[in-house]
């Protein structure tokens, strides 16, 4: 079972390039059923995506900013959401106790997957390596 990464569904959500296609190509060796996303990438792309909105100073920005606001919620919608749980709010606490140097949402994102026994899938190893007992590798 494999949680992507935000990087990861960045680079779905842009259709095309090399990263996509082995993206693609590693994904479709697996059932559709063994790939989840967290809530924490839901937050950090619709994060992303109001501060684009609150700096477009065009309608064509704001019209931009706002499809992508529906592509993020409608690929939420179809795919398999893990939740930041009470077990991975623990592991999060205790990798801060540790002093594991990681930013924030990559340590969430991280926390998430060692709670639910799941590989990440990101292209940032250099960050998801040093969280320890995590199992990650990069796809594209």
């Amino acid at each position: 079972m494999f949680v992507l990464d935000t990087d990861h569904l960045v680079i779905l959500q842009k259709r095309s390039g090399a990263d996509c296609a082995s993206l693609l190509r590693r994904l479709s060796q697996y059932e559709p059923s063994a790939f989840f996303v967290t809530i924490v990438s839901f937050h950090e792309l619709i994060g992303g995506w109001q501060q684009y909105l609150s700096k477009a100073t065009s309608s064509d920005g704001v019209v931009r900013g706002y499809r992508k606001l529906e592509t993020v919620i409608g690929d939420f919608a179809k795919a398999q959401v893990l939740p930041f749980s009470d077990a991975a709010a623990h592991i999060f606490d205790d990798m801060r106790k540790q002093r594991v140097r990681v930013a924030t949402m990559d340590l969430r994102i991280g926390s998430v997957a060692i709670a639910n026994r799941m590989t990440v899938l990101t292209r940032n190893t250099v960050d998801f390596q040093r969280i320890p007992n995590l199992s990650f590798e990069d796809w594209t």
